[in-house]
């Protein structure tokens, strides 16, 4: 099938972090008026919607048309609106569908919309929420945290495994949250923006060996929106391809997404100048540093111990503050993975900006099948 050039021409983000006072619709509807006007549109301009959220229904009841009720104020009421729910990957499947509805010429237009609020007076139905993602028919053996959350317990078993085979990794898992902290400290978007050290990132809570509190990302409110459209000449960002898969035993999803990613656009990891990576865990983004190419295998650590993903690095990663300090929204996480890779782009990402990028790739996963993700979107952007 043959597919037309698409260009992000609407970026925006709200603020991440606790919202007890906003609806889920008030988050939504400042993303969408901010991605309108950032692409000089207006709401009668498009004619697809996709909303993503992963978590309402548990947390209150509201499932089946969520899009539907989040966007009935921001002047979309009326046009075909889809929802997704694919777990922390919800929003950058949300892109994937947005990016196919216009590359197909299906429709000029599209916007997806990513929303989340999981701050709740219980915690306990917000760590209930996420592991509903999780595939309920398995065992939690060896996966539960105490008071916490079964996809911790499940990368912290993971952490124990590889330095089982390549060696201790806390000092690499505090340089992953100590280099993500520094560059949320330039993004007025993020949860967290206090610099912290490798002693603070020591002194923090055990979660779950050898993960601590400072290596696990937050429980986060907030929401994302881009617009796709036709490409048309001077657009500054591109979408080159978009992936998306599912698991299969035996196989990396995130290693799947990634490669067919290479594979269509002709590019290799060496030629991606930023990467967006699914960092739920300080562990999470340092396995990904070798199933999308940046380390050869066991060489993870290594990576960011030597400052590869960090400032001037030949491979930065989550130059925004990734999950563990942007804040993880579930719904949102995706499209605001892929919103910070656009300012990237366009030169607009201030004191953390990357020299002269000009390819851009972000993983996005979620959901857990007991030993991988359940699905993985991979988008790999271009300058234009």
């Amino acid at each position: 099938m043959s597919l037309r050039e698409v260009a992000v021409t609407g970026i925006a983000t709200t603020p991440f972090g606790k919202h007890l006072d906003r609806s889920l619709g008030s988050l939504a509807s400042e993303a969408v008026a901010a991605a309108l006007d950032d692409a000089g549109v207006g709401p009668g301009d498009v004619e697809q919607a996709v909303f993503s959220n992963a978590a309402e229904g548990v947390l209150t009841g509201q499932e089946m048309i969520r899009g539907q009720v989040a966007l009935k104020g921001t002047g979309l009421a009326g046009i075909p609106i889809l929802n997704t729910e694919n777990a922390c990957a919800s929003g950058s499947a949300a892109a994937h569908l947005a990016w196919l509805a216009v590359a197909s010429g299906q429709v000029d237009v599209a916007i997806a919309v990513g929303a989340e609020k999981l701050f709740h007076p219980d915690k306990q139905r917000s760590f209930f929420a996420i592991e509903s993602g999780t595939d309920r028919s398995l065992t939690r053996e060896g996966e539960d945290v105490e008071g916490g959350s079964v996809m911790m317990g499940a990368y912290a078993a993971g952490a124990r495994a590889y330095a089982e085979a390549h060696g201790d990794v806390r000092e690499a898992l505090a340089a992953v949250a100590v280099k993500n902290r520094a560059y949320a400290a330039d993004n007025p978007h993020a949860q967290f923006r206090t610099p912290i050290t490798a002693d603070d990132v020591e002194a923090s809570r055990p979660v779950a060996d050898p993960l601590r509190l400072l290596t696990c990302s937050p429980l986060t409110d907030g929401a994302a929106a881009l617009v796709f459209t036709a490409a048309q000449p001077g657009d500054r960002v591109r979408v080159a391809v978009s992936t998306l898969v599912s698991y299969r035993e035996g196989s990396s999803v995130v290693e799947r997404a990634a490669s067919e990613a290479y594979r269509r656009s002709g590019l290799g990891p060496t030629e991606i100048d930023a990467f967006q990576l699914h960092d739920a865990c300080a562990f999470a983004e340092l396995a990904q540093y070798e199933q999308v190419g940046i380390a050869e295998p066991g060489k993870g650590a290594a990576a960011v111990l030597e400052g590869r993903t960090g400032p001037g690095g030949d491979a930065p990663v989550n130059t925004d503050g990734g999950l563990l300090s942007r804040g993880h929204a579930l719904g949102a996480t995706g499209l605001a993975q892929l919103a910070e890779l656009g300012r990237q782009l366009r030169g607009t990402a201030g004191a953390r900006q990357v020299a002269d990028p000009r390819h851009v790739l972000s993983v996005n996963s979620g959901g857990w099948m007991g030993g991988d993700y359940a699905t993985s979107v991979a988008t790999l952007l271009v300058g234009g």
